[in-house]
């Protein structure tokens, strides 16, 4: 299927390793220029370098997607670079596994930042852009806690199912503008901090493959697609 994106351009935030790098690579088998980002300037550099050693245009930035600044410099630098938007994929890292009756009120606030606000603040700023073209598309990436809470991580549980209710509303108010705004719900994945643990027996994904889901999400054929949280979690989850 021709996913109907060459020559976009998208937007990954914390693309250097896991699901954002799995969503990068996707978007740039199917043509799309890239501006991506992340902390590590080392990682970043081995993904930018990944991507264009394959054909793809890319410009990396190393920079915190949480911090409050950083959507607004992302998407100056891809106007800047290419002269346009069209694709916004928001990741972000969770916050650490915590059971809800101890988490306390320092915790709550960085994780409704790192895991909410961060996306609300990528998708304000890009919208004028995606607007401005008449197309476009936001996947945000989330959990599969928002469809069942898992029971060590509260935190991640309570902020990305209040980026669910926001998406939804937000989904709304796009409706027939030729923008979509989707969740992109991940559950175990395959990713260098998986091996890192050590923890590599399981029903894993590949971080690829979640990225070709995300890649269908942003694109043309998937238009009809708005206000969706697709779950990719290979089953694990029994919520209807």
């Amino acid at each position: 299927m021709d996913l109907g994106i060459a020559g976009r351009v998208a937007l990954v935030t914390a693309a250097s390793k896991g699901l954002g790098r799995g969503a990068a690579q996707a978007l740039a088998a199917e043509g799309a220029s890239l501006v991506i980002c992340a902390r590590g300037a080392e990682a970043l550099e081995a993904t930018r370098q990944s991507l264009a050693s394959d054909g793809a245009e890319v410009l990396a930035l190393q920079l915190d997607v949480t911090e409050p600044a950083a959507p607004a410099a992302l998407v100056a630098a891809a106007l800047e670079r290419f002269g346009r938007l069209d694709i916004v994929v928001g990741n972000s890292g969770g916050p650490a596994p915590a059971r809800a009756l101890e988490v306390d009120d320092d915790a709550i606030r960085r994780a409704v930042e790192s895991n909410l606000l961060t996306h609300v603040r990528l998708v304000r700023e890009s919208l004028p852009h995606l607007q401005a073209g008449g197309w476009g598309r936001i996947c945000l990436v989330a959990s599969y806690s928002i469809v069942q809470p898992l029971p060590n991580l509260a935190l991640s549980n309570t902020a990305r199912t209040g980026l669910w209710a926001w998406a939804k509303t937000a989904a709304h108010d796009l409706m027939g503008s030729g923008i979509t705004l989707n969740l992109a719900c991940p559950g175990q994945h395959l990713t260098d901090r998986i091996r890192e643990l050590g923890r590599t027996e399981g029903n894993y994904g590949d971080p690829l493959d979640f990225g070709k889901v995300v890649a269908f999400m942003c694109s043309a054929p998937a238009g009809y697609l708005n206000g969706a949280a697709v779950v990719v979690d290979g089953g694990e989850t029994l919520a209807l």
